[in-house]
């Protein structure tokens, strides 16, 4: 197979998750510290976040914002691709990585097709992480190693 060929072949695909609603799914081999995809979308400030997603949205499991630093985050509802639907695990198989404030998809592991894409979302909140944050942000990630929350352990 050419090279060309090879980079016109699709890796991935989104489709109904068991995690929740839509994943991302290897349609062929991933191998270790292989790139898989960039997480885009909409570059945009904490104030338009907060203009978008405010109060209501505080603990909504759906707004798909990847912050990249302090006031820059990216907005994946707006201009996203299907890195968006990647599904959090906390046993992943795929890790974020910030390279020059772009945020590209990397498998930790080997992937077999058929396989879905996961990443630790270590959500962090300013607040204190009570149960009842942890309540609104629980995880159905299904691994022996689940801690029942998508916040990341504050320590």
């Amino acid at each position: 197979m050419s090279r060309k060929q090879r980079r016109g072949r699709r890796r991935f695909a989104v489709r109904h998750s068991t995690i929740h609603g839509r994943g991302v799914f290897a349609l062929a081999r991933i191998r270790k510290g292989g790139r898989i995809v960039e997480y885009t979308g909409e570059r945009i400030t904490s104030a338009e976040v907060d203009r978008r997603y405010g109060d209501e949205d505080d603990y909504s499991p759906h707004t798909m914002l990847f912050c990249v630093e302090e006031d820059d985050y990216i907005d994946a509802t707006r201009a996203g691709n299907s890195a968006r639907w990647i599904n959090h695990s906390c046993s992943p198989n795929c890790e974020a990585v910030d390279e020059e404030g772009r945020i590209y998809i990397e498998a930790v592991r080997g992937i077999r097709p058929g396989e879905e894409l996961t990443y630790d979302y270590n959500l962090f909140l300013d607040e204190r992480h009570t149960p009842a944050a942890k309540r609104a942000h629980p995880c159905c990630c299904g691994s022996r190693r689940c801690r029942g929350t998508m916040l990341k352990a504050k320590r």
